[in-house]
């Protein structure tokens, strides 16, 4: 495993973060205490240290099995925990949405169920469409000032909304909103048009989630498989429902061939090479293992070039050129 400086902060963390969605059955769909366990174990033993959940996974569970896990090893992760949705089914509207009452209410709720006295990285998981960024940002401050977070993160918010948050922070002398979370896989790129610029130019930490499109750039299925097809509902999942999407798989497990690997490692050794750290979110200890395949390989740029061009590119002009980390480290690529 290698470590990566986290954005402009002073974190060190793993190349691959583990996402917790699975962690828990309180959905229908997951692992049990027990497979949890033996996936977190695993990920730790081979040198991961960024853990990223949030308190609606699994309404609760997912952080209650964290909370569990992590007891005599606390310091040797980046805990990232999310609040907006609440924890649980049909959550009081005044705990859910990103407030300033949410907000409190939501981080005391977490750090209970993580048994810890503060959360590494605390998101605000999604916009609210009520809540002005000077109140999420003032609540952060207040937040840090009280010891109970140490770095703030926006998931899922448009670059605008980042920009105007990240603005806001400095002018006030409020803690810096240090990281953005946002989908980006072959079969979902528009974040490279503008959240990627966006944030790499604020100096933000990036952390990517559903590099395998919720399963579909696995290739399994197109074998029956049903698993996050169903599972959550069918959410999150990208199904293979154009000529474009078949054309993206398809050159995936072509490369997969090539290299004598999983069509999942192709996949997220690509999410790999745009200066951001991917969640994988795997549900059993195989899936793990295969994920963390994908840090084994390294992709030329032919084959790069190969899976950029299967899919539509992001539309070029003023400000909307994708871009990628130069491959000898010296800074970013068209």
């Amino acid at each position: 495993m290698q470590y990566v400086v986290f954005g402009r902060t002073g974190l060190r963390v793993s190349q691959v973060a583990l996402g917790t969605g699975n962690f828990g059955t309180g959905w229908g769909y997951g692992a049990d205490p027990d497979v949890a366990k033996a996936v977190f174990d695993a990920y730790a033993e081979a040198g991961g240290n960024f853990i990223d959940t949030a308190d609606v996974y699994q309404f609760g569970q997912s952080e209650e099995l964290l909370g569990a896990l992590l007891q005599g090893r606390r310091e040797d992760f980046v805990l990232a925990t999310k609040f907006s949705n609440g924890a649980t089914p049909n959550a009081n509207r005044l705990v859910t949405g990103n407030s300033r009452k949410a907000m409190i209410a939501s981080v005391e709720a977490s750090l209970k169920r993580l048994k810890t006295d503060r959360i590494d990285i605390y998101w605000a998981h999604h916009p609210d469409g009520v809540t002005p960024v000077e109140e999420i940002v003032r609540g952060f401050e207040d937040l840090a000032r009280a010891g109970k977070i140490l770095y703030a993160g926006l998931s899922n918010f448009p670059a605008w909304r980042l920009a105007r948050a990240v603005t806001l922070a400095e002018l006030t002398h409020a803690v810096p909103i240090a990281a953005a979370q946002f989908e980006h896989s072959l079969v979902h790129r528009e974040s490279e048009a503008d959240l990627f610029p966006a944030a790499h130019a604020l100096g933000l930490g990036i952390v990517t989630w559903s590099p395998l499109g919720g399963g579909m750039l696995t290739g399994k299925y197109r074998q029956g498989e049903k698993g996050r097809a169903e599972g959550f509902g069918g959410r999150v999942f990208q199904f293979e429902d154009t000529p474009q999407r078949t054309q993206i798989l398809d050159t995936v497990l072509s490369v997969a061939t090539e290299l004598g690997v999983s069509a999942s490692q192709v996949a997220i050794s690509w999410a790999g090479t745009h200066g951001a750290v991917p969640i994988i979110g795997p549900r059993t200890l195989g899936q793990l293992s295969d994920n963390l395949g994908a840090l084994t390989i390294a992709l030329s740029a032919e084959q790069i070039n190969r899976l950029d061009n299967a899919g539509s590119r992001v539309p070029a002009g003023p400000g909307r050129m994708p871009i990628r980390l130069a491959t000898d480290g010296s800074g970013f690529v068209a």
